[in-house]
Formats: structure tokens, sequence, C-alpha cells
């Protein structure tokens, strides 16, 4: 069954051996970014895996009774127990039984599909009337302050919130969207709201803009042509944008808000479908927006549309600082929780970390739904240092020349895929997961100046070595082996193996050999 709250999946997590309780002292300003850092890579005490426990520190400096959750997805074992699976491929076999669904030609047909249709309908988001994030309503005498927030480098500007579920609605559709975008706190009601341009935030942030620009045009178009002055500067519109964010909510909600949606399909149902259960939401006190009902903290409020403000630096997932730029900002006019709230929180930094392991989480899932839309994809590859948007290592099944370059144009055109700085093109024969493999054959199979090529378009809002923000180069390249078709007219040389006959008799004489 699916947890119903952060907490039943921190008891999970207990219960799996999977939880670390720390009840010294910590300090929510860097100290619990540097230990959490050390336990990500294994450096907390010899011997120690990469990944490490979750931690929950139960004794934080400056806040008694707060308790911090930190790196619960920071494993492979966890990120299954999170998404409730053996493997991850598990929920992409469960995507992939849903694609493959056919057009019913006849009745028999329509009624075979009613289980899964019946199936589909229990995914839905329901809203009810109350839930445990409404424990604590605080619409006056209230600071984002009292809650342990994190600084987590050095030279950060201040504190930020780092796994927020940001939930806004498209001002034209109605359709709600759940993101993550850090947060930095600015003072007791303030954060900025970093919602890149590319991001669907932003993109309900532009129409609300587009729409009030609009209203704003035809009001005064309206007072300059009405006798008696009875329109005044009242009818003009707001100028704000509603925006909520849930903190601390159970790991199916809190990973949908990370995963590459397609632009209509709401994160509730993406989380209804992990969880097998619906997403249970409530009405927000002071914005038209829905939330978590059991969310640990909610903050609801407004973005201003004529105001920006310098948001960051921020260590990032880069292993940079990303640098200081314009941003909204969020005013805080209400925060509810339930009783003595668990502050859910990550930190990015260089890898390994936690992010690496939800990432690997998105690749695993949604490589069916890549391969629906470039089918001779095999399989993809985005290892943990490429930070996911620096490298993806791509096999695909070749069948006429110059496909490698398409596959390349293909996946710059998918969504959040438009930002990888480097597409590595294999033959179906290569293992992309073995780095090994993929360095070797990569760079025996390509001639650099024939292989290579070069296209300038969006980038990545964090990437400091762009020519301009948001806007640089990119670059893929074919290792598939080369055809006569494609101007390759040299023979191909056969890859080095042991014939069959003789690796199974020295398979018959290994151990009289003693060399295990």
């Amino acid at each position: 069954m699916a947890y119903d709250d952060l907490r039943e999946w921190i008891a999970a997590l207990d219960r799996a051996g999977e939880l670390k309780k720390i009840r010294t002292e910590v300090d929510p300003v860097l100290e619990i970014t540097e230990v959490t850092d050390r336990v990500s890579k294994g450096l907390g005490s010899k011997g120690a895996p990469p990944g490490g426990p979750a931690l929950l520190f139960q004794n934080i400096k400056g806040h008694s009774g707060s308790q911090v959750l930190i790196n619960q997805f920071g494993s492979l074992r966890r990120m299954n127990l999170a998404l409730e699976v053996d493997a991850l491929d598990q929920v992409a076999d469960r995507i992939r039984a849903f694609m493959d669904v056919k057009s019913p030609q006849g009745f028999l047909d329509k009624v075979k599909m009613l289980p899964m249709l019946a199936e589909m309908g229990r995914f839905f988001p329901k809203t009810v009337s109350t839930g445990p994030c409404k424990e604590v309503i605080k619409r006056d005498n209230f600071s984002l302050l009292d809650f342990p927030i994190l600084q987590c480098w050095p030279k950060d500007a201040g504190r930020f919130i780092t796994l927020p579920c940001v939930v806004t609605r498209d001002p034209k559709t109605g359709k709600r969207n759940v993101g993550m975008y850090r947060m930095q706190v600015y003072d007791e009601r303030t954060t900025g709201m970093h919602w890149q341009r590319q991001k669907v935030g932003a993109e309900h942030y532009r129409e609300r803009m587009r729409e009030a620009a609009a209203d704003k045009a035809a009001a005064v178009d309206l007072m300059a042509r009405t006798s008696g002055g009875s329109q005044t500067a009242d009818a003009l519109p707001s100028g704000k944008m509603e925006v909520a964010v849930a903190i601390g909510t159970d790991p199916a909600i809190t990973f949908s808000a990370i995963v590459p949606a397609p632009p209509d399909v709401e994160e509730y149902l993406i989380a209804g479908f992990l969880r097998q259960k619906p997403v249970e939401l409530v009405k927000c006190e002071t914005v038209d927006l829905e939330v978590p009902a059991s969310a640990e903290i909610v903050l609801e409020g407004h973005v201003h549309l004529d105001e920006l403000r310098t948001e960051g630096p921020f260590g990032d997932h880069t292993g940079f600082y990303s640098l200081d730029d314009l941003y909204p900002v969020f005013h805080v006019s209400c925060i509810t929780h339930r009783k003595d709230p668990i502050y859910s929180t990550t930190i990015v930094g260089k890898p390994p970390m936690e992010d690496g392991w939800m990432g690997k989480a998105v690749e695993r899932i949604f490589l069916p739904l890549m391969k629906l839309t470039i089918p001779e994809i095999v399989d993809i590859n985005l290892p943990v240092e490429g930070i996911f948007h620096n490298l993806m290592l791509v096999s695909i099944k070749k069948s006429y020349p110059g496909q490698a370059r398409k596959v390349m144009n293909a996946i710059w055109s998918l969504g959040q895929a438009m930002f990888t700085k480097c597409i590595i093109v294999m033959d179906e024969d290569v293992n992309v997961q073995d780095i090994g493999e993929v360095t070797l054959k990569a760079l025996n199979h390509i001639d650099p100046e024939r292989d290579i090529q070069f296209t300038l378009g969006p980038v990545d809002s964090l990437d400091h070595a762009s020519r301009l923000p948001n806007y640089g180069s990119k670059m893929g390249v074919d290792a598939t082996r080369k055809w006569p078709s494609e101007g390759f007219t040299r023979p191909w040389p056969d890859e080095i193996l042991m014939d069959a006959k003789t690796k199974a008799l020295v398979d018959k004489k290994w151990k009289e050999l003693g060399l295990d």
C-alpha cells in the first residue's frame, strides 16, 4: 500500500534499516550539509558505501523540537522503497503497458479495456474537506525563520528551501502544475522563486503577465474613451499570481515534482500512478489552489508580477555556485502545518549526492516515453558525473544512414532534454551503462572532424560556461559504425572476441587452474 504521508515513509525507512536518527545538536547553517555530504559520498566512516542512510536530525540548533529529514532518496534501494518496487524498471513496465493499449476495434475489445480504464481512474487526485496539514493555521504572527531551513554552502546567499513542491495554475487552461524550484529565504515572509525560464511555473508566470498586460491596456483604453472619469486605477489588474508550496510530502508526490512529465499530465496524477492510490488534496486558506492534505508544511501566497529581486549565488548540483540573477519574489500570506512538523530537505553539490539517485530513477522510469517519440532508442545513460544535462549516452538500432544525427536532434527537441550539452550515440550492441565499454568503443569509432556536430540553442540556466545566459552550443557525437552509404568505404574491423569453444573449455578447467 502507498505511504499516506512523510511519517509513514520515515517509519518504513526505519524498519528497513535505512534511517539514522541523530540526537547530537547540529546547526542548520552549513553543519547539516557537511554531515550529509560525507554520508552521501561514503566518507562518513571507513568502508562506508556511497549513499549511506537517510538522516533524521532531531536536535537542531535554534529550533527546539524540530526535526530535519534529508538523504531520503540517497540510494538505489531507497528509491525502490520510495516507489514501492523491487526495481525501477517495474515502474517503466507499468508505463509501457498503458502505452501499448490499442484502440478498441469492437465491443469485445471495449469490454477488455474496462479493467484498465477503471485502474486509471483510481489514480486521479480527489479533494477532501481537511487534512493533517491544517492542524495549525497561521494567518498572522508567522515566520519562515521558525523552520530549520538550511544554508548549504559557505558562499550561498542565505538559507534556501530546497525540496518544495511548488503549485501553480495555468491562467488560460486552469491546469495545475507541481514543480520543484529552490526558494531563497529573504526574510520572515518573502522568498525568491527560482523557476528557470524553461520551467512550467515560469510559463504560468509569463502567461499571467501577458494576461495582466492585456487587461491593463484594455483598462487604460477604456478610461481614455469614457467621459466623466468614472474609471479609476482601481480597475487595473492586481498584478499577482497565486502560488502554494508544500514541504514534507510522501515520496511519490515529492518525486513527481521533478519528473519531466508531458505538459498535459498533472503531477498529482503521476503521483497517484506511482503510489497506485489517489492523492488527497485540500483547498488552501488564502489562495485558490489545492495542496496535498498530508503535507507537513504549506506556504500560501503570491508572486508579484512587477517585482524581481537578486537571487543567489547558490551551490548547485553542477559542483559550482550558480551565479546570482533576478527572479520573482514570493510573498507568504498564510502558513499551515502539522503539529510538530518535520522539515524535509535536500542538498546539492558535487556528485554523487541524493539528487543523482533521483535523476537515475527519472532516467529508467521515463525511458519508455522517450522511446515512444524516438523508437530506435535501445537504452540511455545519464552518468551522475554528467549532472543530468551535460552528458547523455544513447544506444540505437541503426537502420539508415545519418540516423544517429536524427536521434541527436530528436532528443534536443524533447522537453528538458533540450538542455543536454553532449549526446553520444552508439550502436545497439554497446552497453551504455558500462562507462568502460562506452569509452573504448566511442573513441575507437569516431573520426572527430567527421562525426562531431555542433548546434546552438537553449541551455540550462545553471550552465556557467555558455556564451550567454540560457543560450549556447551543444555537441552531438555519432559513435556508431559508419556505413558505405555514409561515405565510409574502408573495411570496418571485427571486435576481438574469444570463440565459444575455447571459452567453454577454460570454464571446465577453471577450478583445476587454481585461479579463483
